[in-house]
């Protein structure tokens, strides 16, 4: 069976991105490995299910989708949230700004987030 255990996070600033995605979203660092000037840096869920490398949008070719994606307002990703109104509530909270409320779509409720890294994120729960 292919299954997702890896997965890449375009971001400005690795520091920042890791501050962000730990200290706001829960994530907990996997690995951080020194590669010259950036890291093998990933973060993932406490349980290990799955990984985010929290990569460098250090290339010219990187940083034009980045910034097409978010220019139109488009997420980089999804996450999956279990309850949705709470998740939204406690990273308000925080200071995260999301796009609007959650929404519900038929089975669907989304919301989207600036991860502050240059990216909208957006949570779903079905």
């Amino acid at each position: 069976m292919i299954h997702i255990r890896l997965s890449s996070v375009l971001v400005r600033d690795q520091a920042q991105a890791r501050r962000f995605y730990t200290e706001v979203l829960g994530f907990v660092v996997r690995q951080d490995i020194p590669m010259g000037e950036y890291s093998w840096l990933s973060v993932g869920t406490p349980s290990g299910e799955v990984e985010l490398l929290l990569e460098p949008a250090s290339t010219e070719y990187a940083k034009a989708y980045q910034s097409a994606l978010y220019a139109a307002g488009v997420p980089l990703t999804m996450f999956a949230s279990d309850d949705i109104q709470a998740d939204y509530a406690r990273l308000s909270a925080q200071g995260v700004v999301f796009t609007g409320a959650p929404q519900k779509f038929g089975e669907v409720t989304i919301a989207t987030f600036d991860d502050r890294c240059g990216n909208y994120i957006r949570l779903f729960q079905a």
